[in-house]
Protein backbone atom coordinates (compact mmCIF):
# COMPACT_ATOMS: atom_id res chain seq x y z
CA UNK A 1 0.00 0.00 0.00
CA UNK A 2 1.43 3.36 -1.06
CA UNK A 3 2.21 5.81 1.72
CA UNK A 4 -0.09 8.87 1.54
CA UNK A 5 1.41 12.15 0.42
CA UNK A 6 2.41 14.43 3.32
CA UNK A 7 0.01 17.30 3.89
CA UNK A 8 1.57 20.66 4.74
CA UNK A 9 -0.01 22.36 7.72
CA UNK A 10 -1.43 25.84 7.32
CA UNK A 11 -1.23 28.64 9.84
CA UNK A 12 -4.14 28.64 12.27
CA UNK A 13 -6.43 31.63 11.52
CA UNK A 14 -7.59 33.95 14.34
CA UNK A 15 -10.90 33.05 15.98
CA UNK A 16 -13.46 35.83 16.39
CA UNK A 17 -16.41 35.69 18.78
CA UNK A 18 -19.52 37.63 17.69
CA UNK A 19 -21.98 38.51 20.48
CA UNK A 20 -25.27 39.99 19.21
CA UNK A 21 -28.92 39.20 19.85
CA UNK A 22 -29.92 40.05 16.25
CA UNK A 23 -29.73 36.99 14.00
CA UNK A 24 -29.15 39.04 10.84
CA UNK A 25 -26.21 40.88 12.41
CA UNK A 26 -24.64 37.60 13.48
CA UNK A 27 -25.12 36.16 9.99
CA UNK A 28 -23.72 39.27 8.30
CA UNK A 29 -20.60 39.35 10.45
CA UNK A 30 -20.10 35.61 9.96
CA UNK A 31 -20.18 36.05 6.16
CA UNK A 32 -17.87 39.09 6.18
CA UNK A 33 -15.28 37.56 8.50
CA UNK A 34 -15.38 34.00 7.15
CA UNK A 35 -14.89 35.40 3.67
CA UNK A 36 -11.55 36.85 4.85
CA UNK A 37 -10.39 33.53 6.32
CA UNK A 38 -11.24 34.15 9.97
CA UNK A 39 -12.75 31.42 12.16
CA UNK A 40 -16.06 32.75 13.54
CA UNK A 41 -18.11 31.75 16.59
CA UNK A 42 -21.52 33.44 17.06
CA UNK A 43 -23.63 33.68 20.23
CA UNK A 44 -26.68 35.79 21.14
CA UNK A 45 -26.04 36.68 24.79
CA UNK A 46 -23.28 37.74 27.16
CA UNK A 47 -23.93 34.69 29.32
CA UNK A 48 -23.34 32.36 26.37
CA UNK A 49 -20.23 34.34 25.41
CA UNK A 50 -18.71 33.88 28.87
CA UNK A 51 -19.42 30.16 28.67
CA UNK A 52 -17.77 29.86 25.24
CA UNK A 53 -14.68 31.72 26.45
CA UNK A 54 -14.05 29.05 29.08
CA UNK A 55 -13.89 26.20 26.56
CA UNK A 56 -12.33 27.74 23.45
CA UNK A 57 -9.52 30.26 22.94
CA UNK A 58 -10.72 33.48 21.28
CA UNK A 59 -8.47 36.06 19.59
CA UNK A 60 -11.02 38.92 19.33
CA UNK A 61 -14.63 39.62 20.33
CA UNK A 62 -17.23 41.82 18.59
CA UNK A 63 -19.86 42.74 21.18
CA UNK A 64 -23.21 44.48 20.76
CA UNK A 65 -23.77 47.20 23.34
CA UNK A 66 -27.46 46.41 23.93
CA UNK A 67 -27.91 42.76 24.91
CA UNK A 68 -30.72 41.04 26.82
CA UNK A 69 -29.74 40.31 30.41
CA UNK A 70 -26.09 41.21 30.91
CA UNK A 71 -25.33 44.23 28.69
CA UNK A 72 -22.37 44.65 26.37
CA UNK A 73 -20.71 47.11 28.76
CA UNK A 74 -21.15 44.72 31.69
CA UNK A 75 -19.70 41.90 29.59
CA UNK A 76 -16.71 44.09 28.70
CA UNK A 77 -16.18 44.92 32.39
CA UNK A 78 -16.23 41.22 33.29
CA UNK A 79 -13.75 40.37 30.56
CA UNK A 80 -11.35 43.03 31.81
CA UNK A 81 -11.68 41.81 35.41
CA UNK A 82 -10.89 38.17 34.54
CA UNK A 83 -7.21 37.30 34.18
CA UNK A 84 -7.50 35.02 31.08
CA UNK A 85 -9.47 37.66 29.12
CA UNK A 86 -8.15 40.93 30.52
CA UNK A 87 -6.14 41.60 27.33
CA UNK A 88 -8.67 40.22 24.83
CA UNK A 89 -9.29 42.83 22.09
CA UNK A 90 -13.01 43.77 22.05
CA UNK A 91 -14.78 45.78 19.34
CA UNK A 92 -18.12 47.27 20.50
CA UNK A 93 -20.99 47.90 18.07
CA UNK A 94 -24.41 49.48 18.61
CA UNK A 95 -27.44 50.73 16.73
CA UNK A 96 -28.51 53.25 19.37
CA UNK A 97 -25.30 54.44 20.98
CA UNK A 98 -24.69 57.78 22.67
CA UNK A 99 -21.41 59.59 23.10
CA UNK A 100 -21.49 58.58 26.75
CA UNK A 101 -21.79 54.90 25.73
CA UNK A 102 -18.78 55.19 23.43
CA UNK A 103 -16.70 56.89 26.14
CA UNK A 104 -17.69 54.25 28.70
CA UNK A 105 -16.73 51.45 26.32
CA UNK A 106 -13.34 52.98 25.54
CA UNK A 107 -12.67 53.54 29.26
CA UNK A 108 -13.38 49.83 29.86
CA UNK A 109 -10.77 48.94 27.26
CA UNK A 110 -12.71 48.51 24.01
CA UNK A 111 -10.30 48.63 21.07
CA UNK A 112 -12.88 50.20 18.74
CA UNK A 113 -16.50 51.39 18.64
CA UNK A 114 -18.82 51.92 15.68
CA UNK A 115 -22.51 52.12 14.83
CA UNK A 116 -24.88 49.93 12.88
CA UNK A 117 -25.67 49.43 10.06
CA UNK A 118 -22.42 47.60 9.46
CA UNK A 119 -20.03 48.60 6.72
CA UNK A 120 -17.93 45.68 5.42
CA UNK A 121 -14.71 47.68 4.98
CA UNK A 122 -15.15 49.36 8.37
CA UNK A 123 -15.56 45.98 10.06
CA UNK A 124 -12.51 44.42 8.41
CA UNK A 125 -10.26 47.42 9.07
CA UNK A 126 -11.30 47.47 12.72
CA UNK A 127 -10.69 43.71 13.13
CA UNK A 128 -7.29 43.83 11.41
CA UNK A 129 -6.14 46.85 13.43
CA UNK A 130 -7.35 45.35 16.73
CA UNK A 131 -5.62 42.02 16.08
CA UNK A 132 -2.41 43.77 15.00
CA UNK A 133 -2.40 45.97 18.12
CA UNK A 134 -2.94 42.93 20.35
CA UNK A 135 -0.08 41.07 18.65
CA UNK A 136 2.24 44.04 19.07
CA UNK A 137 1.29 44.33 22.74
CA UNK A 138 2.03 40.65 23.32
CA UNK A 139 5.33 40.97 21.47
CA UNK A 140 6.38 43.94 23.60
CA UNK A 141 5.48 42.09 26.81
CA UNK A 142 7.36 39.01 25.63
CA UNK A 143 10.41 41.11 24.72
CA UNK A 144 10.38 42.81 28.11
CA UNK A 145 10.14 39.44 29.83
CA UNK A 146 12.97 38.05 27.73
CA UNK A 147 15.18 41.08 28.41
CA UNK A 148 14.61 40.63 32.13
CA UNK A 149 15.27 36.91 31.83
CA UNK A 150 18.48 37.68 29.95
CA UNK A 151 19.91 39.02 33.21
CA UNK A 152 20.69 35.38 33.94
CA UNK A 153 23.17 35.48 31.05
CA UNK A 154 24.88 38.70 32.07
CA UNK A 155 28.63 38.60 32.13
CA UNK A 156 31.88 39.71 30.56
CA UNK A 157 34.00 36.65 31.24
CA UNK A 158 35.74 34.79 28.44
CA UNK A 159 33.41 31.79 28.88
CA UNK A 160 30.19 33.79 28.57
CA UNK A 161 31.52 35.79 25.62
CA UNK A 162 32.32 32.51 23.85
CA UNK A 163 28.71 31.45 24.49
CA UNK A 164 27.37 34.68 22.96
CA UNK A 165 29.59 34.15 19.91
CA UNK A 166 28.30 30.60 19.44
CA UNK A 167 24.69 31.83 19.62
CA UNK A 168 25.36 34.56 17.06
CA UNK A 169 26.96 32.08 14.67
CA UNK A 170 24.30 29.36 14.77
CA UNK A 171 21.11 31.43 15.18
CA UNK A 172 20.76 32.54 11.51
CA UNK A 173 21.24 28.97 10.23
CA UNK A 174 18.81 26.04 10.04
CA UNK A 175 21.12 23.72 11.99
CA UNK A 176 19.92 21.62 14.91
CA UNK A 177 21.61 22.57 18.18
CA UNK A 178 22.38 20.42 21.21
CA UNK A 179 22.74 22.58 24.33
CA UNK A 180 24.52 20.92 27.24
CA UNK A 181 25.22 22.12 30.75
CA UNK A 182 24.41 21.57 34.39
CA UNK A 183 20.96 22.26 35.80
CA UNK A 184 20.36 25.96 36.37
CA UNK A 185 23.00 27.27 33.98
CA UNK A 186 20.49 28.84 31.56
CA UNK A 187 20.09 26.33 28.73
CA UNK A 188 16.53 27.51 28.01
CA UNK A 189 17.75 31.12 27.78
CA UNK A 190 20.28 30.02 25.18
CA UNK A 191 17.53 28.32 23.15
CA UNK A 192 15.31 31.41 23.31
CA UNK A 193 18.22 33.63 22.23
CA UNK A 194 18.85 31.36 19.21
CA UNK A 195 15.15 31.55 18.26
CA UNK A 196 15.00 35.31 18.76
CA UNK A 197 18.03 35.89 16.53
CA UNK A 198 16.84 33.52 13.80
CA UNK A 199 14.62 34.09 10.76
CA UNK A 200 11.85 32.31 12.71
CA UNK A 201 11.69 34.94 15.44
CA UNK A 202 8.11 35.95 14.58
CA UNK A 203 6.92 32.31 14.53
CA UNK A 204 6.10 30.16 17.61
CA UNK A 205 8.69 29.08 20.16
CA UNK A 206 7.41 25.91 21.83
CA UNK A 207 9.15 24.44 24.88
CA UNK A 208 8.73 20.78 25.85
CA UNK A 209 10.09 19.36 29.11
CA UNK A 210 10.63 15.74 28.10
CA UNK A 211 11.32 14.69 31.69
CA UNK A 212 7.94 16.01 32.89
CA UNK A 213 5.78 14.06 30.42
CA UNK A 214 4.82 10.46 31.36
CA UNK A 215 6.31 7.88 29.01
CA UNK A 216 2.89 6.66 27.87
CA UNK A 217 1.87 10.21 26.85
CA UNK A 218 5.04 11.53 25.24
CA UNK A 219 4.09 10.43 21.70
CA UNK A 220 0.63 12.01 21.96
CA UNK A 221 2.07 15.24 23.37
CA UNK A 222 4.73 15.53 20.67
CA UNK A 223 2.72 14.47 17.63
CA UNK A 224 -0.91 14.93 18.66
CA UNK A 225 -3.79 12.45 18.51
CA UNK A 226 -7.17 11.85 16.93
CA UNK A 227 -10.47 11.62 18.77
CA UNK A 228 -10.98 8.17 20.31
CA UNK A 229 -7.40 7.02 19.57
CA UNK A 230 -7.04 6.00 23.23
CA UNK A 231 -8.95 6.22 26.48
CA UNK A 232 -9.42 9.88 27.36
CA UNK A 233 -8.85 11.19 23.83
CA UNK A 234 -12.12 13.14 23.62
CA UNK A 235 -11.13 15.21 20.62
CA UNK A 236 -8.38 15.89 18.11
CA UNK A 237 -5.27 17.42 19.63
CA UNK A 238 -2.41 19.21 17.91
CA UNK A 239 0.95 18.04 19.24
CA UNK A 240 3.97 20.19 20.02
CA UNK A 241 5.47 19.64 16.57
CA UNK A 242 2.30 21.03 14.95
CA UNK A 243 2.15 23.92 17.40
CA UNK A 244 5.73 24.85 16.50
CA UNK A 245 5.08 24.70 12.73
CA UNK A 246 7.10 27.46 11.07
CA UNK A 247 9.00 28.15 14.30
CA UNK A 248 11.26 26.51 16.87
CA UNK A 249 10.70 23.46 19.06
CA UNK A 250 12.84 23.28 22.20
CA UNK A 251 13.16 19.76 23.60
CA UNK A 252 14.45 20.23 27.14
CA UNK A 253 15.93 17.26 29.04
CA UNK A 254 15.87 15.17 25.85
CA UNK A 255 18.13 12.62 27.53
CA UNK A 256 15.05 11.41 29.44
CA UNK A 257 12.99 10.71 26.30
CA UNK A 258 11.71 7.17 25.69
CA UNK A 259 13.46 5.20 22.92
CA UNK A 260 10.20 4.67 20.98
CA UNK A 261 9.54 8.41 20.94
CA UNK A 262 13.16 9.03 19.92
CA UNK A 263 12.62 7.04 16.73
CA UNK A 264 9.65 9.22 15.72
CA UNK A 265 11.49 12.43 16.60
CA UNK A 266 14.30 11.24 14.32
CA UNK A 267 11.82 10.77 11.46
CA UNK A 268 10.43 14.27 12.02
CA UNK A 269 13.95 15.70 11.91
CA UNK A 270 14.96 13.76 8.81
CA UNK A 271 11.82 14.17 6.68
CA UNK A 272 9.73 16.79 8.46
CA UNK A 273 6.95 14.20 8.73
CA UNK A 274 4.72 13.33 11.67
CA UNK A 275 1.63 11.18 12.20
CA UNK A 276 -0.90 11.84 14.94
CA UNK A 277 -1.68 8.94 17.26
CA UNK A 278 -4.69 7.11 15.83
CA UNK A 279 -4.23 8.55 12.33
CA UNK A 280 -2.71 7.32 9.07
CA UNK A 281 -2.37 10.79 7.57
CA UNK A 282 1.20 11.98 7.23
CA UNK A 283 1.61 15.67 8.04
CA UNK A 284 4.56 17.78 6.95
CA UNK A 285 5.92 20.22 9.52
CA UNK A 286 8.55 22.93 9.19
CA UNK A 287 10.22 22.98 12.58
CA UNK A 288 13.71 23.80 13.78
CA UNK A 289 14.60 21.61 16.75
CA UNK A 290 16.84 22.74 19.60
CA UNK A 291 17.56 20.18 22.33
CA UNK A 292 19.08 20.45 25.79
CA UNK A 293 20.30 18.04 28.42
CA UNK A 294 22.37 17.92 31.59
CA UNK A 295 23.42 14.36 30.79
CA UNK A 296 26.38 13.07 28.79
CA UNK A 297 24.48 11.75 25.75
CA UNK A 298 27.56 9.99 24.39
CA UNK A 299 27.49 7.79 27.50
CA UNK A 300 23.73 7.29 27.08
CA UNK A 301 24.40 6.14 23.52
CA UNK A 302 27.04 3.72 24.79
CA UNK A 303 24.71 2.17 27.38
CA UNK A 304 21.83 1.92 24.90
CA UNK A 305 19.43 4.43 26.44
CA UNK A 306 19.73 6.98 23.63
CA UNK A 307 19.71 6.42 19.87
CA UNK A 308 23.04 7.05 18.21
CA UNK A 309 21.45 8.28 14.96
CA UNK A 310 19.29 10.81 16.84
CA UNK A 311 22.32 11.95 18.85
CA UNK A 312 24.28 12.73 15.68
CA UNK A 313 21.24 14.41 14.11
CA UNK A 314 20.87 16.73 17.12
CA UNK A 315 24.57 17.32 17.70
CA UNK A 316 25.11 19.27 14.47
CA UNK A 317 26.16 22.35 16.44
CA UNK A 318 26.92 21.63 20.13
CA UNK A 319 26.83 24.48 22.64
CA UNK A 320 28.15 24.04 26.17
CA UNK A 321 26.78 26.43 28.80
CA UNK A 322 29.42 27.06 31.49
CA UNK A 323 28.71 26.41 35.15
CA UNK A 324 28.66 29.46 37.42
CA UNK A 325 31.82 28.34 39.24
CA UNK A 326 33.60 28.50 35.87
CA UNK A 327 32.85 32.21 35.51
CA UNK A 328 32.94 33.58 39.05
CA UNK A 329 34.07 36.99 37.77
CA UNK A 330 30.53 37.47 36.40
CA UNK A 331 28.87 37.07 39.81
CA UNK A 332 29.06 40.75 40.91
CA UNK A 333 27.41 41.92 37.67
CA UNK A 334 24.70 39.29 37.99
CA UNK A 335 24.03 40.17 41.64
CA UNK A 336 23.63 43.85 40.78
CA UNK A 337 21.25 42.98 37.93
CA UNK A 338 19.17 40.59 40.05
CA UNK A 339 18.79 43.15 42.83
CA UNK A 340 17.81 45.91 40.39
CA UNK A 341 15.22 43.67 38.71
CA UNK A 342 13.83 42.51 42.06
CA UNK A 343 13.47 46.05 43.41
CA UNK A 344 11.78 47.26 40.21
CA UNK A 345 9.41 44.29 40.13
CA UNK A 346 8.34 44.88 43.73
CA UNK A 347 8.22 48.67 43.59
CA UNK A 348 11.12 49.10 46.00
CA UNK A 349 13.78 51.76 46.09
CA UNK A 350 17.05 50.46 44.61
CA UNK A 351 19.12 48.78 47.33
CA UNK A 352 22.87 49.15 47.63
CA UNK A 353 25.12 46.11 47.97
CA UNK A 354 28.05 45.90 50.36
CA UNK A 355 31.19 44.91 48.36
CA UNK A 356 31.79 42.13 50.90
CA UNK A 357 28.62 40.47 49.57
CA UNK A 358 30.22 40.03 46.15
CA UNK A 359 33.32 38.50 47.71
CA UNK A 360 31.26 36.16 49.88
CA UNK A 361 29.10 34.97 46.99
CA UNK A 362 32.09 34.48 44.70
CA UNK A 363 33.55 32.00 47.21
CA UNK A 364 30.53 29.67 47.13
CA UNK A 365 30.44 26.51 45.02
CA UNK A 366 26.99 27.05 43.40
CA UNK A 367 25.91 23.52 42.41
CA UNK A 368 22.53 25.06 41.48
CA UNK A 369 24.31 27.61 39.27
CA UNK A 370 22.56 30.83 38.15
CA UNK A 371 19.14 29.68 39.36
CA UNK A 372 20.51 29.17 42.87
CA UNK A 373 22.34 32.51 42.83
CA UNK A 374 19.17 34.34 41.84
CA UNK A 375 17.20 32.71 44.67
CA UNK A 376 19.88 33.61 47.23
CA UNK A 377 20.06 37.22 46.03
CA UNK A 378 16.29 37.70 46.07
CA UNK A 379 16.07 36.27 49.59
CA UNK A 380 18.82 38.63 50.75
CA UNK A 381 16.98 41.55 49.13
CA UNK A 382 13.84 40.65 51.06
CA UNK A 383 15.67 40.39 54.40
CA UNK A 384 17.84 43.48 54.03
CA UNK A 385 17.23 47.15 54.76
CA UNK A 386 18.59 49.79 52.37
CA UNK A 387 21.96 48.04 52.13
CA UNK A 388 22.40 44.31 51.51
CA UNK A 389 25.15 43.01 53.77
CA UNK A 390 26.79 39.64 54.30
CA UNK A 391 24.55 39.10 57.33
CA UNK A 392 21.51 39.14 55.01
CA UNK A 393 22.80 36.17 53.03
CA UNK A 394 21.35 32.75 53.89
CA UNK A 395 23.87 30.20 55.08
CA UNK A 396 25.41 28.14 52.33
CA UNK A 397 23.68 24.72 52.50
CA UNK A 398 26.53 23.17 50.50
CA UNK A 399 29.35 24.22 52.81
CA UNK A 400 30.97 21.77 55.21
CA UNK A 401 31.88 23.49 58.49
CA UNK A 402 34.70 20.96 58.98
CA UNK A 403 36.03 21.44 55.46
CA UNK A 404 39.12 23.59 55.13
CA UNK A 405 38.51 27.02 53.60
CA UNK A 406 40.38 27.91 50.42
CA UNK A 407 42.35 30.49 52.37
CA UNK A 408 42.89 28.39 55.51
CA UNK A 409 45.06 25.28 55.45
CA UNK A 410 45.72 22.62 58.03
CA UNK A 411 49.35 23.54 58.86
CA UNK A 412 48.30 26.86 60.33
CA UNK A 413 46.23 25.36 63.15
CA UNK A 414 48.81 25.40 65.91
CA UNK A 415 52.14 26.38 64.42
CA UNK A 416 51.43 29.85 63.13
CA UNK A 417 51.29 31.74 66.36
CA UNK A 418 54.22 33.89 67.52
CA UNK A 419 55.25 31.76 70.53
CA UNK A 420 55.80 28.82 68.21
CA UNK A 421 58.05 30.87 65.96
CA UNK A 422 60.10 32.03 68.94
CA UNK A 423 60.55 28.49 70.23
CA UNK A 424 61.63 27.34 66.79
CA UNK A 425 64.06 30.25 66.47
CA UNK A 426 62.90 31.22 62.96
CA UNK A 427 61.03 33.96 61.17
CA UNK A 428 57.47 33.15 60.08
CA UNK A 429 56.70 32.92 56.40
CA UNK A 430 54.51 35.60 54.88
CA UNK A 431 51.51 33.26 54.94
CA UNK A 432 52.14 32.25 58.55
CA UNK A 433 52.43 35.89 59.56
CA UNK A 434 49.20 36.75 57.73
CA UNK A 435 47.36 33.84 59.34
CA UNK A 436 48.61 34.78 62.76
CA UNK A 437 47.47 38.38 62.30
CA UNK A 438 44.09 37.22 60.99
CA UNK A 439 43.57 34.94 64.00
CA UNK A 440 44.47 37.72 66.38
CA UNK A 441 42.14 40.20 64.66
CA UNK A 442 39.20 37.75 64.62
CA UNK A 443 39.73 37.08 68.32
CA UNK A 444 39.80 40.81 69.11
CA UNK A 445 36.54 41.43 67.19
CA UNK A 446 34.81 38.47 68.87
CA UNK A 447 35.82 39.68 72.32
CA UNK A 448 34.77 43.24 71.51
CA UNK A 449 31.30 42.05 70.36
CA UNK A 450 30.89 39.62 73.26
CA UNK A 451 31.21 36.62 70.90
CA UNK A 452 28.15 37.52 68.85
CA UNK A 453 28.97 35.59 65.65
CA UNK A 454 26.44 37.42 63.46
CA UNK A 455 27.70 40.88 64.44
CA UNK A 456 31.30 39.75 64.12
CA UNK A 457 30.66 38.42 60.61
CA UNK A 458 29.24 41.80 59.58
CA UNK A 459 32.15 43.66 61.13
CA UNK A 460 34.65 41.37 59.41
CA UNK A 461 32.81 41.41 56.10
CA UNK A 462 32.47 37.62 55.81
CA UNK A 463 29.63 35.11 55.90
CA UNK A 464 28.74 33.51 59.22
CA UNK A 465 29.59 30.08 57.82
CA UNK A 466 33.01 31.31 56.70
CA UNK A 467 33.66 32.85 60.10
CA UNK A 468 32.73 29.56 61.79
CA UNK A 469 35.24 27.80 59.53
CA UNK A 470 38.02 30.18 60.49
CA UNK A 471 37.21 29.89 64.20
CA UNK A 472 37.51 26.10 63.96
CA UNK A 473 40.56 26.20 61.74
CA UNK A 474 42.43 28.61 64.01
CA UNK A 475 41.33 26.73 67.12
CA UNK A 476 39.78 29.87 68.64
CA UNK A 477 37.82 29.09 71.80
CA UNK A 478 35.88 31.45 73.98
CA UNK A 479 36.99 29.96 77.30
CA UNK A 480 40.65 30.32 76.32
CA UNK A 481 40.42 33.87 75.05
Amino acid sequence: MAEPEPRTLERVSPTILVVDDEKNIRRTLDLILSGEGYSVVTVESAEEALERLTVRPIDLAIVDLKLPGVSGLELLARLRADEPTKDLPVVVISGHATVQDAVAAIKLGATDFFDKPLDRDRVLISVRNSLRTARLSRTVEQMQAEIQARYEMIGTSARINKLYQDIDKVAPTKASVLITGESGTGKELVSRAIHRLSSRAEAPFVKVNCAAIPRELIESELFGHEKGSFTGAQGRKRGFFEQAHGGTLFLDEIGDMDLAAQAKVLRALQNGEIVRVGSETVLHVDVRVLAATNKDLSKSVADGTFREDLYFRLDVFPISVPALRERREDIPLMVEAFVAAFCELNGLRRKRIDPAVHEALARRHWPGNVRELKNVVERAAILSSDVITVADLPEDPHSNPFEEDDEVTAPLLSSVFPPAFEREGRRPTLKEYRDSAERSYILDVLQELDWNISKAAIALGVERTNLHKKIRAYGIKREAS
